[in-house]
């Protein structure tokens, strides 16, 4: 498969100032010269040309840009075509592509040739995705620190004590007569096992934090009746998003949308009031708030200042035991201590600085070398569960049984780069065996 030459439009398909059509593999300068005037191709430079079509009638002129096998994102001889924008232009060069010999590329397979030719690992293929897909700040220099490595640097200290002491334990078992080696017992593997599992639990803590902030808490917005919820969302929001009436159980469904802040992204639903009701239509839009509250991340009770009633005082002791912020609205009839605002005058000041302030701590967890995303989170959390394992069963099973489980544990942070974790063991086993043999 990696034999072929591969191409796709990699800009947006739709009319713009310039479109860019990338060609990776062997036959990728051979393809160009034959659709253009250039014969002499320079690694890495970019020269400017005609298209040409089959009838030698030109379709545009392009500025084209040429990458040598091993110094390009692929590793791979590569073009792009940089050609005028607009959806004719850029299909009919694709298309003589195609004519030329080359295979549409498969969604990402620009980057997996990347990956599989070694020019990075899994962890920065998956930053590189992450990127495309930022729509914030903090997602962005997250992933741009994920381009550059910080998961590897991350791992590798860990990954490397994990290497050396597998492999003592292997000469061990394997060659019991070999006295150079430090013999592993149970003594000398516990410390290690203690440290791993608090770095393990550690890094797990920090990027399931930071990747809540990253992706946004979904933040839930509850209250009695008529408390000011719709008009808190649409303060957040800066528009219009809610219906806002002064009849009780106006809102019905949930209404959703997203707030970025300062220091953190909310992905907001306002909800149903919390009380009791016959109404049937208004019951279900109830059991919904409910059904998001106890799913959600962060939870705003939304108290009027100026009403506060016994129902208040339930709700409140209904989630203290959840992420709760509670607030109290209608500040410009009674100012309360705590959090106090008034929705409808858009002065929420005090609950917007109250959550910047809540997650700066968090949020400089992006300047860190961190796990970037869920997948990764997953597979630590594999590698820990079997350091666990291991370190529980070791006393009464044995090294000579519980070795699988810290190989297993290894085998898992190798999948979060993407590495061949057996071949990688082997090496570092015979590089540092001294046998002579």
């Amino acid at each position: 498969m990696l034999n072929d030459t591969i191409c796709a439009i990699s800009t947006a398909l739709k009319d713009g100032a310039i479109s860019i059509v990338r060609m990776s593999g062997d036959d990728s300068f051979d393809i160009i010269r034959s659709i253009s005037s250039i014969k002499n191709i320079e690694p890495n430079t970019i020269k400017y040309t005609h298209i040409y079509n089959s009838n030698n009638e030109i379709i545009d002129e392009v500025l084209v840009s040429f990458f040598e096998k091993g110094r390009s994102y692929t590793m791979e001889d590569m073009v792009e075509i940089n050609c005028h924008g607009g959806i004719y232009v850029t299909r009919s060069i694709l298309n003589l592509l195609l004519e030329k010999g080359c295979r549409i590329a498969e969604p990402g397979e620009f980057t997996k040739r990347a990956y599989l030719n070694g020019r990075i690992d899994l962890s920065e293929a998956d930053s590189i995705n992450d990127l495309i897909k930022a729509n914030s700040s903090v997602q962005a220099k997250s992933a741009l620190k994920g381009i550059g490595g910080s998961v590897e640097r991350l791992l590798t200290p860990l990954m490397d004590e994990m290497k050396n002491v597998i492999s003592m334990i292997e000469v061990n078992i394997d060659y019991p007569e070999y006295e150079d080696e430090t013999e592993m017992s149970n003594d000398v593997i516990k410390p290690y096992l203690e440290k791993w599992l608090k770095e393990s639990e550690d890094m797990i803590d920090k990027a399931e934090r930071f990747n809540t902030i990253k992706e946004g808490l979904n933040t839930v917005i509850i209250g009695k009746p008529n408390v000011g919820k719709s008009s808190l969302l649409n303060a957040l929001l800066e528009k219009d998003k809610a219906i806002v009436t002064d009849i009780a159980g106006t809102t019905r469904d949930l209404v959703e949308g997203k707030l970025v802040l300062k220091n953190i992204t909310l992905n907001l639903i306002d909800t149903a009031g919390l009380h009791e009701t016959d109404e049937q239509i208004e019951r279900i839009g109830i059991e919904k708030s409910r059904e998001a509250a106890d799913k959600a991340d962060l939870i705003i009770l939304v108290i009027d200042s100026d009403n506060i009633t016994e129902e208040d005082e339930q709700l409140m002791n209904e989630y203290k035991n959840r992420n709760l912020i509670t607030v109290y609205n209608k500040s410009d009839l009674k100012k309360m201590d705590g959090i106090s605002i008034s929705a409808l005058n858009n002065d929420i000041h005090e609950l917007t600085d109250y959550l910047n302030e809540r997650y700066k701590e968090d949020i400089s967890l992006v300047d860190e070398d961190i796990l970037n995303n869920e997948r990764q989170i997953s597979l630590m959390k594999k590698a820990r569960n079997c350091m666990k394992s291991m370190y529980e069963h070791i006393d009464t099973d044995g090294i000579d049984m519980v070795i699988t489980d810290l190989m297993e544990s290894y085998h898992y942070l190798c999948d979060i780069l993407g590495k061949e974790y057996q071949e990688d063991l082997i090496d570092h086993m015979f590089r540092n065996f001294c046998l002579g043999k």
